[in-house]
């Protein structure tokens, strides 16, 4: 958009930008959402060659990375591929789906070579630090006889080559799998015939020699005994290829009533996706063999990428899995929140008598998960006062947890026990299936939310009868109730006895459980009922000289939550924003968003709790709960955002968000072009190693006024 007397005040803004009067253009006003995404993959790759780091914390940065680009593709770039081939012009974004695709494309190349060298330097540290990742050719023949052992007994008999020809069609490539294109000939003959070996999953990526300190790709070992696969052939060609397929598949009710059934429906399909997104090849592949499988795929040239190195990196978790402490940073054990430290004669707090007294912020993982959320859940579900026990579940640990222990028992002692499990969430739906049967099972009452709805919200609510009347408890949090991720992701957590914030906590639960149509929430912001105009009213309420806005998010894409942070900057708003991954807002425009910085935190832990404060001092409003500002979180989830009213639960967030800000580490920040940077290159202040610490200091200072036992 262009204009024949532009403003002085578009003398600096970035390209396609363009500021007139007081209203900037449209073109150019948010960042492409898909680009964003992938420059917090890169901000994650970057960790992979910070020499800072300890060498397998590194390793698995690269890991990360790599499978968070899987899911990039299966999900985004998947969904885009569908909208192109219904026809989709534009979705509300302000490039086509085919620019946008474009455009991830020549990114994700530029992605690749990074990591390709990135990789090849990593090979030689590791080396260094006596673990070898080798080819066959640089091993000893004593390796090779091992390992020739190894492909006899273990890799050979779960093989199976599928010739391609006439008789043979082309077979399905499995998503993600790790394949072999074999090109053969018959002696004496000139006609080359192609056949793929697929890679079992089952099968290490990687695969130790005797001594477990060198490792293999487990492609070359199958590739150099080809002839026990096609005897009496000879073998023109070898090279590595890997499919990834389409998964984004909504849940479709029309037609029938049960949920479970519909989700495996989806899961069938995700198996059996016909919708090929991406094909990675190594560099040995001939023209021929990249053309055959291209064709045969239905891909466009552009859907190819060429790598120098093993494919599918993310396998290397095998490595960073490996007992090396010397090469891990030192591990941390989360500490006991304050409040909730055993009494004087080391009996477990009484933790609805602590909560009476005032609400517990939690911070996970520098307070632990299992003191807290765990311990809460535990003791209502042995407690014969505990009446009713309600609880809502998004991503759940694939293995018995304590919290599915602390259900199961509650029920079993006769207890109303309701979970509300979210079947839909994106890659957990076959545990959650086995999860909801289990629960079923044990006499928990399981539900599935709303139709159409995800069921993102973080709470739990306990009823407890207590002589003197009924009293509810609630923990509302940023989190899922998952103690592994509870270990590796940043989250706050409230426990409270308010009584209008827990009344309402009911409310959501009878929205989740019954036929509630209820709107109108006091005290809670509850999607997609209010949040969305909620939010905006708090925004709107900070649009002058003066005014203050601080967020912490996962993710800002909604183009009116974007619009309202504009104005109130165009009104004299300060607005920092710590975004840990998309952010489409532009901060830093001339006459748009001049007061507007934006950082993002990359580190050990992932940033994944959500701040919101609006105003200043002693009348900023605080709210934290599960909601991003996007469409999915505000106008297609169920969401809650509590209050956070006590003076020194405000200090405790004042604090988070403070270190945060004075991050010079870990930190980023966004450009008005588009581009991050670093905030420093030799940086003192980690935030998240300083929230290690003053955790370690609170536990220390509790365990010297705590008597010997």
């Amino acid at each position: 958009m262009t204009t024949e007397n532009p403003s002085p005040l578009s003398a600096g803004a970035p390209r396609g930008i363009e500021v007139v009067g007081d209203e900037a253009a449209v073109e150019g006003r948010y960042l492409n959402r898909e680009l964003s995404w992938l420059d917090f993959n890169a901000r994650v790759l970057a960790l992979a060659e910070r020499r800072s780091l300890p060498l397998l914390e590194r390793t698995k940065f690269l890991a990360i990375f790599s499978g968070n680009l899987d899911e990039f593709f299966q999900v985004r770039v998947g969904g885009l591929k569908m909208q192109l081939e219904a026809g989709v012009g534009h979705d509300g974004a302000e490039e086509s789906p085919k620019q946008r695709l474009r455009m991830i494309g020549e990114r994700v190349r530029t992605l690749i070579e990074q990591r390709d060298e990135i990789f090849e330097g990593h090979v030689r540290d590791l080396a260094d630090a006596g673990i070898h990742l080798m080819a066959w050719e640089q091993l000893s023949d004593e390796d090779h006889a091992f390992l020739d052992q190894v492909y006899e007994e273990r890799i050979e008999p779960v093989l199976t080559p599928l010739a391609v020809d006439p008789a043979h069609p082309f077979p399905y490539i499995s998503n993600l799998s790790l394949n072999l294109a074999v090109v053969v000939r018959a002696p004496g003959e000139l006609v080359r015939r192609l056949a793929r070996v697929k890679v079992p999953p089952l099968l290490p990526r990687f695969v130790a020699t005797a001594d477990g300190e060198r490792f293999v790709p487990v492609e070359q070992l199958i590739a150099r005994r080809l002839s026990t696969l096609f005897p009496g052939m000879e073998i023109v060609e070898c090279s590595v290829f890997r499919v990834t397929r389409n998964t984004d598949y909504d849940i479709d009710l029309d037609g029938t009533e049960d949920m479970i059934a519909a989700v495996e429906s989806v899961l069938a399909r995700r198996r059996r996706s016909p919708i090929v997104v991406r094909l990675e090849i190594d560099e040995s592949m001939s023209e021929e063999t990249r053309k055959l499988l291209t064709r045969e795929l239905r891909l466009h040239p552009d859907d190819v990428y060429t790598v120098d190195g093993p494919l599918g990196l993310s396998g290397l978790w095998s490595i960073v899995s490996l007992d090396r402490p010397d090469l891990k940073p030192e591990r941390w054990t989360p500490v006991t929140q304050s409040r909730l430290v055993a009494t004087k004669d080391s009996r477990p707090v009484g933790i609805f008598d602590v909560i009476q007294a005032g609400d517990v912020l939690l911070q996970h993982p520098y307070d632990s998960f299992e003191t807290s959320v765990e311990a809460f859940i535990e003791q209502a579900a042995h407690d014969p006062a505990v009446l009713a026990i309600k609880q809502t579940l998004y991503r759940t640990s694939s293995d018995e947890s304590d919290i599915m222990e602390a259900l199961v028992f509650a029920a079993s002692e006769g207890k109303q026990v309701v979970c509300v499990l979210e079947l839909k969430a994106r890659f957990d739906e076959e545990a959650n299936i086995e999860w909801a049967q289990r629960l079923e099972d044990a006499g928990v009452h399981v539900t599935y939310g709303v139709v159409g709805l995800k069921t993102h919200a973080k709470l739990c609510l306990i009823v407890r009868d207590e002589g003197d009347g009924l009293r509810r408890y609630a923990h509302i949090g940023t989190g899922n109730y998952n103690p592994d991720t509870a270990r590796s992701y940043e989250d706050l957590g409230i426990l409270t006895a308010d009584p209008e914030i827990t009344a309402e906590v009911a409310d959501v639960f009878h929205l989740l459980t019954g036929y509630s149509r209820q709107r109108d929430f006091g005290t809670l912001l509850v999607a997609p009922a209010e949040m969305r105009a909620g939010l905006l009213r708090l925004i709107q309420g900070q649009a002058r000289e003066g005014g203050r806005i601080s967020m912490k998010l996962n993710s800002l894409v909604d183009p009116e939550m974007i619009d309202a942070l504009y104005d109130a900057a165009r009104a004299g708003a300060e607005i920092d924003l710590i975004m840990r991954s998309i952010c489409c807002l532009r901060p830093g425009v001339p006459g748009l968003s001049e007061t507007i910085q934006v950082r993002s935190l990359v580190g050990r832990y992932l940033e994944h709790s959500r701040i919101y404060r609006f105003g200043r001092d002693d009348e900023a409003v605080y709210l934290i709960g599960s909601a991003d500002l996007m469409q999915r979180n505000l106008d297609r989830r169920v969401e809650v955002l509590t209050p956070v009213v006590e003076p020194t639960l405000q200090r405790r967030l004042d604090e988070i968000l403070d270190l945060l800000e004075a991050d010079d580490v870990l930190a980023w920040e966004l450009d008005s072009d588009g581009n991050w940077h670093r905030v420093s290159e030799a940086g003192t202040v980690d935030a998240q190693e300083q929230l290690q610490q003053a955790a370690t200091v609170r536990a220390h200072r509790l365990a010297q006024v705590q008597p010997a036992t």
